[in-house]
């Protein structure tokens, strides 16, 4: 058995002197693309993820001399195994009653970490000694010292000297600095612990005994040792958001194409806040973690101007999981989807004052089968204004009031708002059934806090060539896409949400901070969202399961995810100074009735100013309250068969959930 297992390793190692290098040469000049976030802060590098093979002529003299020194000091004398090491690895097991001592050279490094497993057996030594004899009688010292050079481990991730040079230095091997060869040489006896990145104690105790070893060899001579020793090593940080960077990466392939991450050289001006970064990771972790310790959630932050993704947060723990659900897990968003109908409506001739009866309707599915929405508790208001009913978030007024404007125009508008929708799931539509990411759903929010324009999510601002020294610049792009009328009086709407509406745990906010709102909760309570603004910051907030479950009864938008939302935007806010949501001159305010929807008079006993398109806004005056009979009355739209729509007709169209 071990006769045929040697056989064939040495057919291997037969092969490999064919396939000297295993990977591509390393280019000259290389250096890695730097990440910065919108303040100067260093946020972290993107490298290649390719390997790349090293000639001995480009791996410094210094780093072949401690690695000899500490690994194999008679490497140049052995013939692949050495008989001393062996003979004291022996004892030293002997004492220690196991086998705690190698006693391996660097050719049976070699051998081991190419051909074998890393068993501790005393079958897998005789065989990695044998092949080592076999290996040294085909390659030449030197050609065995590149190529392990080229195989070793490094650590954190870092396979060869190339990739080592790189992730703790941002160099090539042939820049490394003799006290930066120093800590390497020390590394392959414990990658995990002598590392750069490791433990101060620990490398650095490591590096003394490179160090003294040289000195025990007459490598170097204790004034240098000395020299070494105090001169300090700047290692490079890891990234501190590996899930943006890898979002960066990914768009920098999008606009150079898969090449420019193995070219290098840039240095990217992400538009990532590193601080409020911290601080969404924080609010997320914390405020989903208290809840369940297998619960999820994702946080999206946009700049409501240029639409710089200020932070994004895929997970709870961001530096274990590289699973990104910001940008990655679609899931149904329930109500959060309700804005954009009612602002679609406002564009159709609809107002904040229309007039909606909640009574639950059936629909017909076909097959003798119904279809009958029911608000979230199965609650019922009677007579509710526009804005009452959002605030609310009233499944049967949604749903009412996506077919009086008919599905095509909503998925068409919600298109250009940044959703796309498939008109086949019907008014299910309005419950918020179709999958949507939380990135694609902040970015449809984007024209009501931005007055009408749709902007763009952008993640890079602008990217320095570090070789043609040239600047490239990532302006935003911004379209407009509704009125301004339409997105200034839904916002106005959407305040009420966090008043008395879905998310009135945000009153305080709300009186602080001109800010609106919209919660979500699918049906089970499987996912919790929420989607708020102020006039100068969006942002949005997902929690759920990963593998959807239900959560509970109160596991909803108001409750679950509006309270991170408020927790993170206090941080954004403290900063900015707070201001009001324009108003555009295509709206008008005038005193109405809200239980009637029509212009208020003296005897009225609730009055309210309101805000419409102008060309919408009511003519008559309250006839509950003392009817003057001036003017004609503002009526919601009429079907077809001239019934006012929202009281009471019963519509036909295939179904979706009960939603809050």
């Amino acid at each position: 058995m071990l006769g045929a297992f040697l056989v064939l390793n040495l057919f291997h190692v037969a092969a490999a002197q064919e396939s000297f290098s295993t990977h591509p040469p390393l280019p000259s000049g290389y250096s890695s693309i730097r990440v910065f976030d919108n303040q100067g802060k260093f946020v972290g590098r993107i490298m290649p993820e390719r390997r790349y093979w090293v000639p001995i002529s480009r791996i410094p003299t210094f780093l072949q001399k401690a690695v000899v020194a500490v690994e194999d000091s008679r490497f140049y004398e052995h013939s692949g195994i050495d008989l001393r090491g062996i003979a004291r690895a022996l004892v030293k097991d002997v004492v220690k009653r196991r086998m705690a001592e190698g006693g391996s050279t660097i050719t049976q490094q070699l051998i081991k970490n190419k051909f074998l497993s890393g068993e501790k057996s005393l079958d897998r030594k005789v065989q990695e000694g044998l092949m080592a004899i076999e290996f040294e009688k085909k390659y030449t010292k030197q050609q065995i010292l590149e190529m392990y050079f080229n195989e070793i481990y490094y650590g954190n991730g870092a396979w060869g000297i190339a990739q080592a040079a790189r992730v703790y230095f941002d160099k090539n091997p042939e820049d490394l600095t003799d006290a930066e060869c120093a800590m390497l040489a020390g590394i392959p006896k414990s990658p995990g612990r002598y590392n750069p990145l490791g433990k101060t104690a620990n490398v650095t105790g490591r590096r003394d005994v490179v160090l003294k070893r040289m000195v025990d060899l007459n490598m170097i001579t204790p004034r240098q040792r000395q020299a070494l020793r105090s001169n300090p090593v700047s290692v490079t940080k890891p990234g501190q958001v590996p899930q943006y960077l890898a979002h960066i990466r990914n768009k920098l392939i999008e606009r150079y194409g898969v090449g420019i991450i193995e070219q290098g050289g840039l240095d990217v001006i992400a538009a990532l806040n590193l601080n409020l970064q911290k601080q969404a990771e924080q609010a997320l972790r914390e405020g989903v973690k208290k809840i369940s310790p297998d619960l999820q959630g994702a946080l999206v932050c946009l700049d409501a101007a240029t639409g710089d993704l200020l932070a994004a947060v895929g997970g709870v723990n961001v530096t274990q999981d590289s699973y990104n659900r910001a940008f990655a897990a679609r899931r149904q968003p329930g109500s959060a989807i309700k804005p954009l109908i009612y602002a679609a409506a406002l564009e159709n001739g609809y107002t904040a004052g229309s007039m909606f009866n909640d009574a639950p309707v059936a629909y017909d599915r076909g097959n003798n089968q119904v279809w009958k929405p029911l608000n979230y508790g199965r609650k019922t208001y009677g007579d509710l204004s526009l804005r009452q009913a959002l605030a609310y978030s009233s499944n049967v007024v949604a749903v009412k009031l996506l077919d009086a404007i008919q599905v095509p125009y909503f998925v068409e508008y919600a298109g250009k708002m940044g959703l796309s929708l498939r008109a086949q799931n019907g008014l299910a539509l309005a419950l918020g059934t179709e999958e949507v990411t939380l990135n694609e759903l902040v970015q449809a929010y984007t024209p009501l806090a931005a007055g009408g324009s749709r902007i763009e999510a952008r993640s890079i601002i602008r990217v320095y060539d570090r070789r043609s020294h040239a600047w490239t610049e990532n302006p935003p792009k911004v379209t407009p896409v509704i009125s301004p009328a339409a997105a200034f009086v839904t916002t106005q709407m959407l305040k009420d949400v966090m008043t008395y509406g879905t998310a009135k745990n945000l009153t305080k906010f709300s009186s602080m901070y001109p800010s609106a709102g919209k919660t979500g909760t699918t049906d089970d309570y499987r996912d919790a969202w929420f989607v708020g603004y102020t006039p100068q910051i969006v942002t949005g907030v997902w929690v759920g399961y990963d593998k959807p479950r239900p959560g509970g009864k109160n596991f909803t938008g108001g409750v679950i995810a509006a309270p991170v939302w408020e927790k993170f935007m206090r941080k954004v806010v403290a900063s900015k100074q707070a201001v009001e949501f324009t108003k555009p001159e295509t709206v008008v305010s005038v005193s109405i009735d809200p239980a009637t929807g029509y212009l208020s008079t003296p005897g009225c006993p609730d009055k309210r100013d309101e805000f419409y398109i102008a060309g919408t806004e009511p003519i008559e005056y309250c006839p509950k309250h003392g009817d003057t009979g001036v003017l004609s009355p503002a009526t919601p739209p009429m079907d077809t068969e001239g019934k006012q729509i929202g009281v009471g007709t019963e519509l036909t169209e295939k179904g979706g959930l009960e939603k809050e």
